[in-house]
């Protein structure tokens, strides 16, 4: 099931999915019109075809304790493709690492840290991230504060691109 292959009934559950993973088959079913019987068939569908990858808390990390949120920018000494899968992979062991990108263009790597403060940040960033194999810069910007944050992707928006395609 490509992106393209979805209907709009399953780009609907998706979206209400996004919305509010804790509802009921029920109410999904009663949200986009269908009955709970092949709405459940659909999610299931959905989460199999690896389009619905899980169902998470959205937490507020201040508010638990970790006060301090950096971008960091990573340059790479290599950028072959074993060595860009050995980062990755240390980035997937390092708790306070919770988002890693690759860029195009100057940087290598985005990466979105979380800690409870800004010397536990450093800790990481001087005995952990600079320390890596094939690590040969890294730039890191404090966040101030966060202007949005809203996971997932905008429905809205390619439900109007598919409507003026049809």
């Amino acid at each position: 099931m490509s992106g393209s292959k979805l209907d709009p009934i399953d780009r609907k559950i998706m979206a209400e999915l996004q919305a509010d993973g804790r509802m009921t088959n029920v109410e999904l079913a009663k949200r986009v019109g269908i009955s709970a019987p092949p709405c459940l068939r659909r999610v299931r569908s959905l989460e199999e075809a690896g389009f619905i990858k899980g169902y998470h808390a959205r937490v507020n990390a201040r508010d638990l304790g970790f006060e301090v949120q950096v971008f960091a920018m990573v340059g790479l000494n290599s950028q072959a493709e074993a060595d860009l899968a050995r980062f990755e992979q240390r980035c997937r062991e390092w708790p306070l690492v919770r988002e890693c990108h690759m860029l195009n263009g100057e940087i290598d790597f985005i990466l979105k840290c979380v800690a409870p403060d800004l010397s536990t940040f450093q800790n990481f960033l001087t005995e952990q991230l600079l320390a890596a194999d094939n690590v040969i810069t890294v730039k890191t910007s404090l966040v101030i504060r966060c202007a949005k944050a809203e996971p997932g992707v905008p429905f809205d928006i390619l439900e109007a691109r598919t409507a003026a395609i049809d």
